[in-house]
């Protein structure tokens, strides 16, 4: 399988609306997408220079910032997002993981999951979602690689499409596309996906949605489940 990489994209997309991001169908041929400018700034830091560490990036992954390490009191929330009406908290067994606040649909209703997946969601029409915390070795740029490869490897058929999704200072994608096994019948996806440094380590973050192609109401429902979401630093 063949990564695609738009080394452009990744610059231009921050900078100016309407221009193409990255995107690939299963086969590796690339797919010219157009996108918005995302309006979302990086939160700065007021951390003094001794105790501050940032990893500068270097790779054409949209949405891939500086990675700042800074000590990081118990119990903060490093990102809280406006969110009206429903929400559902997602954590996991590991005590130095990241909990996560995401927003949900009207309809929609949540479950706890089990080793990496923090939450289950379903709503109406067999539409899904789910949000997973898992500790990771790799930067960014590679997490994200490796998310979008995997994303790729799940149907025979797939299509991807990637655009930046950071925000509160921390690396970030969206990613849409389709599943099939064959022609006649697939799935649709949205996913947010988001690197967090904790003060033990990295994690990559990711919410799901999908449900089968053209089911009414679907991005609107995920449009919520993968806005910004609330992060508290154990």
């Amino acid at each position: 399988m063949t990564r695609l990489v738009c080394a452009a994209a990744a610059v231009v997309l921050l900078a100016a609306p309407g221009v193409a991001a990255c995107a690939r169908n299963s086969d590796g041929t690339p797919v010219k997408v157009e996108a918005s400018t995302s309006s979302t700034a990086v939160a700065s830091s007021s951390t003094s220079p001794s105790t501050r560490v940032t990893d500068v990036p270097e790779s054409s992954e949209p949405g891939v910032l500086e990675t700042t390490r800074a000590p990081i009191p118990p119990d903060a929330t490093v990102c809280r997002s406006e969110q009206s009406g429903p929400t559902a908290v997602a954590a996991v067994s590991d005590p130095a993981a990241p909990k996560i606040t995401v927003r949900m649909p009207p309809g929609w209703s949540s479950t706890p999951g089990t080793g990496d997946v923090g939450a289950l969601l379903s709503g109406p029409d067999d539409m899904v979602a789910e949000v997973t915390i898992a500790a990771t070795p790799l930067d960014p740029s590679a997490a994200f690689t490796r998310y979008g490869d995997d994303v790729m490897a799940r149907y025979p058929i797939s299509t991807l499409s990637l655009l930046p999704g950071d925000f509160c200072g921390f690396s970030g994608q969206k990613l849409m596309g389709t599943w099939a096994r064959d022609p006649d019948e697939s799935l649709e996806y949205q996913d947010r996906i988001a690197h967090i440094w904790t003060n033990t380590g990295s994690y990559l973050v990711a919410v799901h949605v999908e449900a089968p192609s053209g089911t009414a109401g679907f991005d609107a429902a995920a449009s919520v489940l993968t806005d910004e979401f609330s992060i508290v630093i154990p």
